[in-house]
């Protein structure tokens, strides 16, 4: 019989709640007091649920049940929890600090351990950041079996009196609020010079975490990631010119891997953190921090699985007294401390071995860059994060009355050894610097994140980030800087010009305008970039549009894969030319242009991209979509109680079961038809099309469709030397699916708004020389969408179109895009010459007049 129940106070098993409720009774009677109570009977039946669950959606796995029975170990069907060390902090807190982990839970005895997990590959941990020196993470494949000297030793409390403090706050219940005010009573009244108490209840604050190692052995088990896992530095060239692409090709890792032997190989550690609120009232928040590995190409790191949740750093919040200084300097200190224990495995003289494939390979592990929002970069940087301190940027230490004005050559670029002399001379606030650790904080914060001996340069590692840095920040500036200069008439109509523009496969459709810029989302704006030159077209100015377009000429650079130093010169010329208008056009509604964003886009990229290689590889981007499945789904499945261990669970549950699951792929079907429209025989064609094309109740592209579609039809096939007999059907759609997965619309309503896809389509060299083209593409509008069975042959695919012409007679391009009109000129393709779906966006107040949108990305 399995033995499914470990007792919490020896090392006996017992095959069910009964037989534990006995043994603990009768056994460990004086260390109970009681009998158990309610919590341990709840902690056996979430026990049994958890094991009745895994056992249903694992079934295959419980067939080992009778090895592990023989060694007297628990079976490998059941969920068991890791080993949590939860220990008090010796930091005195001031008054009314709350510390969001810490829970009631925490300090509860038969809540302090939980069986081992069969594998610590998915194993979190709970540690108390005061432990850090003393903590031990166990070996990779280990079991761990909680000894009673162990358990001693991390129930530990620095006196007796602290002890009895703690047991009575929980054995009662207490609030913090009632916990603080016993103990200043206490300290009035004891007459002690010292007092043995903490300054506040809430002293105690925990890390619930991964270990750092078994994250990354986790992302080197993955068969997949080591097809496109890099070992060494590559000095790439395109035509006799430096090449920037991948991390492995930046500046960085050419300097990172001099600096180690050369039979060894860089580990690059990529850290994203950012806090996000867990509700939608935002009452509620976690702060984690991921894990990835600069090893891995781009294109592969950018997927989900290649990115590791290491952990969730403490969250302190003032209840009370407000942003104090104090309190600012002790959430600085908790969140180095924990950093500094979730890092320092990593970093040990002599390098590190990983297996892979089977084989042992020395790496030397370096924090290569830290990705986050302008706040994160500032905490993990040590600098002020104000946007009003003297010296708002972390990368420099330019005044931010200079922000815009400083040429190149001026800048003092921030490094570890100028900032260590502010630090020493006693003048770091001057420079923007935050005081923690004393004053010789830089030092130790340095050893805390890979030390001096590391090289590594915080300053610089903490990269633009291009979605906090541009879709965030500054294109949500230009946005509101618009309706600013707009004023409320001019703002209407563009918000009513925003809410008609054309829908297309993957762009959001603003049906109101936009009403609430601070509830717009990154993707969101995103979409707005893609249309607001056409929105502002004669809305206002030349330059209001001008600064729309190029905007997207330096947005649409910033998604390069590569870069080479002829397009890092001309990327630098787009951002100058960008910010330059900008700076001119919105002076007045920007108080004097002092944003730190504009200044280390304008600054500092593109000397980012020549350190670790294109934007693409450190963007938040993709790191975003985290937060979804660590946090915020974890979130509303828990019961809002220790969450941070609930979602732990759940998390560690989900990495198991996806482990022994194969995903599939599904591809979409190419010249899949679906909103069946109409079918008919060959014969009764024309009776359908005169009824339709003076249907009042379809769009009138549709009836313009079927006013053409007879006399298309014949023409199609008299071309083809073909001929329909008796028999032949004819039948329309509403839409097909593309070859390249796109869908191919052309329906009276969809989602209650009509939709007539525009397409592009390859014309061939004989036809080239006759039509004015865009390299080579030509334009149409969708009116049917029509299958031709003919009896013995293949179906016909055909597509009725209209055709765009440019507006002029020479090609003319307005805002970089194709400006074009519909002619009447109609005829009959076939879908498979299609190259794509097109977005056309009509110009406001002119006729016939459309563009090409060209700022898809």
């Amino acid at each position: 019989m399995p033995k499914d129940f470990k007792c919490l106070y020896c090392d006996r098993y017992f095959s069910s709640r009964q037989a534990y409720a006995q043994h603990v009774n009768r056994t460990h009677y004086d260390i109970n007091d009681t009998s158990l109570d309610d919590k341990d009977f709840n902690r056996i039946n979430r026990f049994e649920e958890m094991q009745t669950g895994w056992e249903e959606s694992l079934p295959s796995i419980t067939n080992e049940n009778e090895e592990y029975e023989d060694q007297n170990m628990p079976p490998a069907s059941h969920e068991y929890e890791d080993v949590l060390e939860n220990t008090d902090v010796v930091s005195n807190f001031s008054k009314n600090y709350d510390i969001n982990q810490t829970s009631q839970s925490n300090f509860d005895q038969s809540d302090r351990f939980e069986e081992s997990n069969m594998e610590d590959y998915y194993s979190f941990e709970q540690v108390s950041p005061d432990r850090f020196e003393e903590s031990n993470i166990e070996d990779y494949d280990n079991f761990e079996q909680v000894s009673p000297e162990r358990e001693e030793n991390v129930m530990e409390f620095p006196n007796e009196a602290y002890a009895d403090l703690m047991e009575l706050f929980i054995k009662h219940n207490l609030n913090n609020k009632t916990g603080n005010a016993i103990i200043k009573f206490f300290d009035k009244h004891s007459n002690l010079s010292t007092s043995p108490l903490p300054k506040n209840i809430e002293a105690e604050y925990f890390v619930y975490y991964r270990p750092i190692k078994s994250c990354i052995e986790n992302l080197l088990s993955n068969p997949d990631i080591i097809k496109n896992f890099i070992y060494k530095y590559q000095f790439l060239q395109s035509d006799g010119e430096t090449l920037y692409s991948e991390q492995y090709s930046g500046n960085w890792w050419k300097n990172a891997e001099a600096s180690i032997r050369p039979e060894a190989h860089i580990l690059s550690i990529i850290l994203y953190s950012d806090a996000t609120i867990t509700d939608s009232l935002g009452k509620s928040s976690l702060h984690p921090i991921y894990i990835s590995l600069g090893n891995i190409r781009t294109w592969r790191r950018n997927k989900e699985d290649a990115k590791q949740l290491l952990g969730y750093l403490p969250i302190l919040s003032a209840n009370n007294e407000g942003q104090t200084s104090r309190f600012k300097r002790l959430a600085r200190e908790t969140f180095h401390n924990s950093l500094k224990f979730l890092l320092d495995p990593l970093f040990d003289e002599d390098g590190i071995d990983f297996k892979i494939n089977n084989k042992n390979i020395w790496f030397f592990p370096r924090i290569s860059t830290v990705i986050g929002d302008w706040p994160e970069a500032c905490t993990f940087s040590l600098t002020f994060k104000s946007a009003n301190s003297n010296y708002p940027c972390h990368f420099c230490q330019t005044h931010r009355n200079d922000l815009t004005s400083i040429r190149k050559d001026c800048i003092i670029i921030r490094n570890k050894e100028n900032m260590q002399e502010y630090y020493n001379n006693g003048s770091a606030e001057s420079i923007g610097l935050e005081q923690v650790f004393g004053t010789n904080n830089l030092r130790k914060y340095y050893v805390y994140v890979g030390g001096i001996r590391r090289n590594i340069d915080i300053y610089a590692a903490t990269v633009p980030d291009r979605m906090h840095h541009l879709d965030l920040g500054l294109f949500r500036y230009q946005i509101e800087y618009t309706k600013e200069l707009l004023g409320k008439s001019l703002e209407d109509k563009m918000n009513r010009r925003i809410a008609i523009i054309p829908r297309h496969p993957g762009l959001k459709i603003f049906a109101k305008g936009v009403q609430s810029i601070a509830r717009l989302t990154a993707s969101k704006f995103r979409d707005l970039m893609k249309v607001m030159v056409f929105v502002v077209d004669n809305l206002l100015n030349k330059d209001l549009s001008e600064v729309y377009v190029r905007w997207n000429r330096m947005y649409l650079m910033s998604r390069f894969e590569r870069f080479t130093e002829s397009d890092l010169e001309n990327f630098q010329i787009a951002i100058n030319e960008w910010a330059d208008l900008f700076i001119t056009l919105f002076w007045d509604c920007s108080s004097g242009m002092k944003m730190p964003k504009l200044h280390s886009w304008i600054y500092h990229i593109v000397d980012a991209i020549r350190d670790f290689g294109a934007i693409n590889g450190y963007t938040t981007e993709t790191y975003e979509s985290l937060h979804k499945t660590y946090v915020k789904i974890p979130y509303r499945l828990s019961n809002k109680k220790d969450v941070e261990m609930q979602i732990m669970k759940n998390i560690r549950r989900r990495a198991m079961i996806l482990r022994n699951q194969v995903k599939e792929t599904k591809t979409p079907r190419a010249l899949t038809y679906t909103a069946k429209l109409f079918i008919i025989n060959f014969s009764n064609i024309t009776e359908l099309c005169n009824q339709q094309k003076n249907n009042p109740n379809i769009n009138e592209t549709m009836r313009k469709g079927f006013k053409e579609f007879q006399n298309c039809l014949y023409e199609y096939l008299s071309e083809l030397k073909k001929s329909f007999t008796e028999g032949s059907l004819i039948k329309i759609f509403g839409s097909v699916t593309l070859k390249n997965g796109a869908i191919l619309r052309a329906t009276n309503k969809f989602h209650g708004r009509p939709w007539f896809s525009n397409i592009a389509v390859a014309m061939n060299n004989e036809e080239l020389s006759k039509y004015q083209s865009d390299k080579g593409i030509c334009y149409a509008q969708t009116l049917l969408i029509t299958e031709v069975n003919v009896p013995n042959e293949s179906p016909f695919h055909l597509v009725l179109v209209q055709w765009y012409d440019y507006r002029f007679d020479q090609n003319s391009d307005l805002y970089d895009c194709p400006l074009l009109k519909l002619v009447e000129w109609y005829n009959f393709i076939e879908i498979e010459t299609i190259e794509d779906i097109v977005h056309m966006v009509p110009r406001f107040d002119e006729t016939n007049e459309y563009f090409v949108n060209k700022y898809l990305f």
